[in-house]
This record gives C-alpha cells, structure tokens and sequence, in this order.
C-alpha cells in the first residue's frame, strides 16, 4: 500500500511559482550576465559556483557561493562542488507537500524556484580531436545530477539548460514567476539535454574500442536534425538530414549558394567525396545516381591540375555528366568553374572555391554549392540500417602507401608493366571502388574511360564497360572490384583491347582467366583483396 506521501490529496496546487532563489553554474556563458542582471533586479538571491560566481560578482552583481550553502569548500579541482544535501534537499524538495516544507525548515535549508546549468563542453572537446584524459575531465557530474533533480521536481523547479531559454525566464520575472505549463516544457528539454549528453559520452567510450579486436558490444549514435527536406528519393517519402555528434561529413559542409539540397543530392555528393578524396593527386569525380559516371586525376604538368582532372573526368561520359554531382579534392578554380559554364550541374562539393569562381557561379542560380568543413575526413566506420537493426563495419579504405601494396601484387600473366602504367592500375584499382556492383572501370592515363556497374552478372558490367568507352578501349587497363568466376568477362574485356587487367583472385576457375589471359598475352594481377560497394 502507498504511503501517505502518495496520496493526492496531500498535495498542493502550485502553478504560478516566484523566483526568490536561483542557483546558476554554466560552462557556456553566453547572455549570462544578461539573464543574472534580470534576476537581481528582480531581487532573486543569486547562488553560484567557480567561474560563473566570479563573472557575475566582477559584473557588479551580489552571488552567494555554493560553498557557503553546503559549508562544504570546492574540492577534487573542482570535480566536488554541489554534491551536497544543501543543495539538493533544495532542488528536490516538493514544496506541495507541508511534510517537506517542514523538513527543510528543520535543516536550515532554502528552496530553489530556478535553476540554471549548461553542462561541461564534452562534444566539443572530442569534436576537437582531444584524446584521453582531456575528454574524460569533460565529463560533467555535478551537471546533470542538478538538471535531473530540478526537471524531475518540475512542479516547483525551473530548470534552464540552454542560453535560448533565457528570454523565457526574464518573462517570467516579469509577470511574477513560472508557470506549470512553462516549467513542464523546459523540464522535457532538460531531460533529453541530458540523454543526449550521456548519448554522446558513451559513443565516444564505444569508438575509443573500436580500436581493439571486437566491435563494441553496446552502440549509441547521437544525431540532430539539422534540416528537413522537401522529400527523400521520391517525392511521396518524407525525409531530413541529420547531423552526427563529432561527425565531420558532407552533413557538415556549408552550403554557399543555390537550392536547398535533396536528399539525393546528399547521397550523391556523399558517394562523390568517396570517389575524389580516395586519389592522392588533384581529383575530380563526377556521379549520377550514387555511381560514377567519370574520376580522373590530373593530366601531368597541367597548368591549372584541378581544371584538368574535371575535363578528364567529364570525357569518360558526357551524356550522364549532364544533371551530375560532382566532388574535387582541391581548391576550385576559376579555370574549372569555367568549363563547368555550359555543363548543367546539380553539385558541387570541394574543401574551398576562388573568390572568383564564386563569382561566376552565381550565374548558375540553381547550382549548389558545398564547401567541406576544415577538419573534413573519411569516417573509420560504416553503418547501415536494416529492419529491426544496422550493421557496423570498419570503412573500406585504400592505406596511404597503396604504391607499395601494389608491388606485392601477384603478377600471374605478361610482363610487368612500367611505372606509368603501374600508376594507371593503380588508379583503375582505386577508382573501381567507389562503384556499385558488380563493378568494372577501364582506365588510361588515371582517367576512366568506361565504367560498367550495378550488374547481377559481371560479364554484362565488362559488355557496359567496353560499349561506354568505345574506341577508348584500346589500350585501355581493366579493374574489377571482385573476382571474374568465369573467363567470359575477361574474353569480353580482351576482345575490345584491353590491355591489362587488375583483379583480386580467388575463383575456382582462376586457371582458366589465367590461361585466356597468357594466351592473348595480356598483363594480369591478383590483388588478394575486393572491393564490393553494395
């Protein structure tokens, strides 16, 4: 049976509650010294801690410290300072109750109506890049302990946790205190304050052992909407983008002119940046519906490197350039704003713009425009939900001394190549992964000339391939993300000239693909290693 604390009819009607008491300790001061001029003028007892007791004091205001409330001195470097009776008997006393309006009379102890604590900045010091020890002294305490407490008694406690709440409390100075209704809405943000600040510590606890041998047991991903879109890949589909907490993508470029971005838009500049960002030299990648319809590096000594990869990228297929998303791993420049003057273009996405570039954009009113963010990189994890759950694997990346992994490919046919063709199958290698499968890329000069993908056979990826690049396929170098099973996709590829193949090996019938190709005397190599991209 209950006890008599329980019962209804012991309680009392609080809605209207004055301010007499605030307690306020917030590591972001912004409008700080605003809202505490708001509170003494209204007479309210200020009590407060550390820094923030020494902002509002050096602003001429009157505080009370936290250590003359629980008689308790600020300890640990500060890691003790409210955990104390004196503080949260006045937080969670239920004032409606006259057992406990009796009990803090009894202990000396002052109610507080309002309290206001933002917490330590922990998803800002992993965002970063702090390590170790210097993110765990992020982890605040005494925060959330004092939010909790004051959102559970929100019946006769304001509890503020953001900066943009403050107007609302000047307002409920002026009309005499808060309301239920109001201290109910702010207790709802406080308590999804403090779940996604835990949110965001155990996801950084889950990535530091990512590191080691098993995935981590328990996965937490913290994301906020940063903006609803119009649609998602059909217009009947509702969708917005959100952002992830520490996260450094595409759902963090800003966006410099043009349209509001669609939900392809993302996934193709996404898979764009997939494409340019996975070559060392001055990179363009042009996509059409998640797949490349051209990648290329810089022609050697060009005059203006970026300019030249986009003019490489874009001769690989004109027609599905048209209407493309395109990604470069340099600055753009005037000169290739320029050859994109006639070219309809949905995106474009790069780590800076020329001023002038810009400049020449803005005649192209529909064009998007996206410049990364400084601490841009490649995610270490890839997830992907599926119904009742996701899937979580390490990012398929190339290592940075692919040259050298290279010159422990097996060669199993023909003679090995030169550098500069090394350096073509290099590319073709690399390039084929940032294609769906089946995926087959044929290469010259590090630029695709033709790409076959999305296939449920990889014959019919090396017949679309080879009709893509028409007469480019002569002399051309081949690669496939996985094995051929059969020697059909390679008689396809051989047949139209190609002159070198890369592939990672491991069919039954390698035999067979090997033979064909010694017969035709073409150069082939087995990496050891595939590169679906589902």
């Amino acid at each position: 049976m209950a006890g008599p604390r329980h019962d209804p009819s012991l309680y009392r009607e609080r809605d209207l509650v004055p301010i007499r008491r605030a307690l306020v300790s917030v590591s972001d001061k912004t409008d700080l010294l605003v809202l505490a001029g708001a509170l003494a003028g209204a007479g309210v007892e200020i009590v407060s801690t550390g820094s923030t007791a020494s902002t509002i004091r050096d602003a001429g205001f009157a505080v009370t410290d936290v250590a003359g409330v629980t008689g308790f001195p600020e300890s640990l470097d500060g890691r003790v300072k409210t955990l104390h009776p004196g503080v949260h008997a006045g937080l969670l006393a239920d004032l409606r109750l006259e057992d406990h309006e009796r009990q803090l009379e009894e202990l000396g102890i002052l109610p507080f109506e309002l309290v206001v604590v933002n917490l330590y900045p922990f998803v800002e010091t992993v965002a970063s890049g702090a390590q170790g020890d210097d993110v765990v002294e992020q982890i605040d305490i005494g925060g959330p302990a004092m939010v909790r407490a004051s959102a559970k008694n929100h019946a006769n406690v304001a509890i503020v946790v953001s900066p943009e709440s403050y107007p609302s409390i000047v307002q409920a100075l002026e009309r005499g205190g808060t309301t239920l209704v109001h201290r109910r809405e702010l207790a709802a943000r406080a308590f999804a304050h403090t779940a996604d600040y835990d949110r965001a510590v155990a996801t950084w606890f889950a990535e530091e052992t990512l590191a080691d041998e098993d995935l981590p047991q328990h996965l937490t991903i913290r994301a906020e909407r940063l903006a609803t879109l119009r649609y998602g890949e059909n217009s009947h589909q509702r969708a917005a983008i959100y952002t992830r907490v520490g996260g450094h993508g595409i759902a963090q470029a800003t966006q410099l002119q043009g349209k509001e971005m669609s939900y392809n838009n993302y996934v193709d500049a996404d898979a764009a940046l997939r494409a340019a960002f996975d070559m060392v030299k001055p990179a363009v990648a042009i996509i059409k519906h998640a797949n490349p319809c051209g990648i290329a590096v810089t022609a050697p000594n060009a005059l203006d490197p970026i300019a030249s990869a986009h003019l490489r990228a874009h001769e690989c297929d004109p027609v599905s350039a048209f209407g493309g998303v395109i990604a470069a791993n340099r600055t753009v420049t005037l000169k290739m704003a320029e050859n994109l003057r006639d070219i309809f273009t949905e995106v474009i996405v790069a780590p800076d713009f020329e001023p002038e570039a810009l400049e020449l954009f803005k005649l192209k009113k529909n064009l998007r425009v996206l410049q990364l963010p400084a601490d841009w990189k490649q995610e270490p994890m890839d997830v992907r939900l599926v119904s009742g759950g996701l899937l979580l694997q390490d990012a398929d990346r190339f290592p940075d001394d692919i040259e050298s992994v290279a010159a422990g490919w097996q060669l199993v046919s023909g003679e090995r190549p030169s550098a500069d063709e090394m350096q073509n199958l290099i590319f073709a290698w690399k390039a084929c992964r940032a294609v769906k499968s089946n995926a087959i890329v044929l290469a010259k000069a590090s630029a695709t000339v033709g790409i076959g993908m999305g296939q449920v056979n990889r014959v019919d990826s090396c017949r679309l391939a080879v009709e893509r690049a028409g007469d480019r396929v002569v002399g051309s170098v081949a690669a496939s993300d996985a094995f051929f099973p059969f020697s059909d996709g390679p008689q396809v590829l051989i047949d139209a000239g190609v002159s070198a193949i890369v592939q990672p090996g491991g069919s039954v019938r390698d035999d067979e693909t090997i033979a064909l190709a010694r017969e035709r005397g073409v150069t082939m190599f087995f990496t050891n290693e595939r590169h679906f991209f589902h």
